[in-house]
């Protein structure tokens, strides 16, 4: 069971889940953005992902975490995104022993995790958020650079360390989540790659095989 919760953190999704019986290994595809974990009792970083990441079900198993998008989290680490990518770290490398021992313990991970957060809250880049609007739009982000008065080499610095990859990059994944959304409506893989940007079907069943390990098909099972 998934379930996903308001937060009062703007950009921020609260999120926890129950691993049920049977289940099969999770595939966790990229989307840009970085998570904070409480899982059994243990807390941890989940980097932002450039490719799938698979990992095993235990059933019962809780999660409660926050996913911060359009490069949020960094200011609330303290540490840039790009020391995250394809990682999962302990949060206590990154916070205070004591500050993640009450996380751990915490009758409300979710509470607690929004809690912490919230007294480290650094606010949005603006610059950041337009740059997720126009890579999930689909449009140019050459043109958020022109528009910020930035140059390109600027824009690959910032981008870098709020999501943990350059622009092209952080487009293509959002591209993909983009495409799965459509799949997941019932449309054709054909009518999903014209729509989702993709040159044509073979050009979406590339991108997915190489950034997921499975075709678009597996993915939706």
């Amino acid at each position: 069971m998934y379930e996903e919760l308001s937060s009062p953190l703007p950009y921020v999704v609260a999120w926890q889940s129950v691993t049920p019986p049977g289940a099969g290994p999770k595939r966790i595809v990229p989307d840009g953005c970085l998570d904070i974990i409480w899982r059994d009792g243990t807390v941890f970083v989940a980097g932002p992902d450039t490719t799938a990441q698979v990992e095993p079900a235990v059933p019962g198993s809780r999660y409660a975490a926050l996913r911060f998008g359009a490069g949020t989290g960094p200011g609330v680490l303290g540490v840039p995104a790009d020391e995250f990518v394809d990682r999962r770290v302990p949060l206590d490398a990154v916070w205070p022993p004591a500050d993640v021992r009450a996380i751990a313990e915490a009758d409300d991970p979710v509470a607690a995790l929004t809690f912490a957060a919230n007294r480290r809250w650094q606010g949005a880049d603006r610059v950041m958020v337009a740059l997720a609007g126009a890579a999930q739009a689909g449009s140019s982000v050459g043109s958020v650079a022109e528009r910020c008065g930035l140059s390109s080499r600027q824009l690959q610095r910032r981008c870098t360390t709020a999501f943990g990859y350059g622009p092209k990059t952080l487009q293509r994944i959002l591209r993909l989540q983009r495409a799965l959304g459509l799949a997941r409506s019932g449309r054709s893989f054909a009518s999903v790659a014209a729509d989702a940007g993709y040159a044509d079907q073979s050009h979406l069943a590339r991108d997915v095989r190489a950034m997921t390990g499975v075709p678009l098909s597996a993915l939706l099972r």
